[in-house]
């Protein structure tokens, strides 16, 4: 293994040596150079300025951008729509050169929030995201790969020099080891909103409109803000969220001065050429740590008509939405579990053949919002929240995740989610309602589904 100095000196002369190739004049696109990182790295480092980090303990996969190469954001209802366009128009005309043969293939970070897309809805701040990093890494099964990125048409010797800069800056904090966990601090608890008398209120006219036929399942959010004794440290809690939850994705970005990072255990969609995944996940119940009364609680979830109900009202809306579109479609007859540290979830895995070509954005915006974040159907159950929900959702339950040239890659829906600025943080956790609901029981549910975020952030 190269000490940090010799990997880097060896990443700037090939830069350096490769960049004659680079076709600066193109009138549009990117250009990208790949390399194979000589020294695999020891966490991602908290450096200033603009950085996202997604991160798949269990599948041992690791996507991290640094700057911007290229970066659009929309803040309108419509944002999922134009970046979509922005992404068309750029992404499949991207360059790149692969130096040593890694495997590896360059990519963007692709989000937007939860009301992208939700044409008819005023007033909302409904960010979308396209951003090409201008250093980013990607690592699988432990071999990693480097990928300098510039937009066309550029100054070569501005870019190449620019690059210089960036690895001197990254590649030896690459080799400090990630930060551990801290002492678990305390957390003082602020308002939520709604309090606990809202939230009945709220779930109370919710069953009245399921009553009266207005929609067949709503999701109500609650937002509760804490404060932490020492600043929240945005490395530290994405390692102990990956820790505590290593079959979730973990997604952490900065931009300006807050962080925004989620634990999810849910893939809004994959798509690898024509072959799309979707996940199912909807009804939850609590994990017990005796064995004998957590296997009653995953029988008693499995066997819930309410559970079930709410489920299947997920699964329809999803084949509902890729029906057209496919050649082929994959339901599972009955759900099965999905059990994490602190929760467990009905899940079907809906697998998909696409009939012709079709990109990532266009499918998230057929599938955006699903019932299990939204409701059934989900105009009538968006335009209802949208008149009770007293605050903005941002990004949480929209989705975020990375996209290929090819229009291609993998989003996950944004939930265990927090923004996070200095020692404070707003951690927000939903709810599914359909008849039969209790209002108690949905409460303590957004209890156990904060408790995940509550439980890392003691010790970042």
């Amino acid at each position: 293994m190269l000490a940090p100095l010799e990997a880097l000196t060896q990443l700037q002369a090939r830069a350096a040596e490769f960049a004659g190739q680079i076709p600066w004049h193109r009138a549009r696109g990117l250009a990208s150079l790949i390399m194979e990182l000589p020294t695999a790295p020891s966490g991602i480092p908290d450096l200033a300025g603009p950085l996202f980090h997604l991160e798949h303990a269990h599948r041992r996969e690791l996507r991290a951008g640094f700057g911007a190469a290229l970066q659009y954001r929309a803040n309108t209802p419509q944002g999922l729509q134009r970046a979509r366009q922005r992404a068309r128009a750029i992404l499949p005309h991207w360059w790149r050169l692969d130096l040593d043969d890694t495997g590896f293939d360059v990519f963007a970070w692709f989000g937007f929030g939860a009301d992208a897309g939700a044409v008819g809805l005023p007033g909302s701040r409904a960010p979308a995201l396209l951003w090409v990093p201008e250093l980013a890494l990607q690592c699988r099964d432990g071999q990693c790969g480097l990928i300098l990125t510039t937009g066309l048409p550029a100054d070569q010797g501005r870019v190449t020099r620019r690059w210089q800069a960036l690895l001197q800056r990254l590649v030896p904090a690459l080799a400090v080891p990630a930060p551990g966990p801290l002492t678990p601090a305390r957390l003082h608890r602020g308002a939520s909103l709604p309090d606990r008398a809202g939230w009945r209120q709220l779930v109370a006219e919710a069953l009245e409109a399921i009553a009266d036929g207005q929609f067949h399942k709503v999701v109500a959010v609650r937002r509760l803000r804490l404060t932490g004794e020492r600043r929240l440290d945005p490395a530290r809690l994405a390692a102990a969220l990956g820790y505590l939850f290593p079959t979730c994705q973990v997604l952490r970005w900065q931009l300006d001065r807050s962080t925004c990072i989620a634990a999810t255990p849910e893939r809004l969609l994959s798509l690898r050429g024509r072959q799309v995944t979707v996940d199912a996940l909807a009804g939850t119940a609590a994990r017990a740590a005796d064995p004998a009364q957590d296997a009653g609680l995953a029988a008693d979830l499995l066997s819930s008509r309410k559970d079930r109900h709410e489920h299947a009202l997920v699964v329809e809306e999803l084949v509902r939405a890729l029906s057209p579109l496919s050649a082929t479609l994959q339901v599972p007859a009955q759900p099965q579990l999905l059990q994490l540290n602190n929760a467990q979830h009905l899940w079907s895995p809906i697998r998909a053949t696409l009939a012709a070509d079709e990109d990532m954005l266009g499918l998230a915006a057929r599938l955006h919002p699903t019932p299990a974040v939204n409701g059934a159907p989900r105009a009538a159950a968006r335009r209802w929240l949208r008149q009770r929900e007293h605050f903005d959702r941002g990004w949480y339950t929209g989705a975020a995740g990375w996209i290929g040239p090819d229009l291609g890659g993998e989003l996950w829906v944004l939930l265990r989610y927090a923004r996070i600025e200095g020692n404070a943080a707003d951690l927000y956790a939903g709810a599914g309602l359909v008849s039969g609901s209790d209002p108690d029981s949905e409460w303590r549910e957004t209890e156990h589904k904060l408790g995940a975020m509550l439980t890392a952030l003691q010790f970042a």
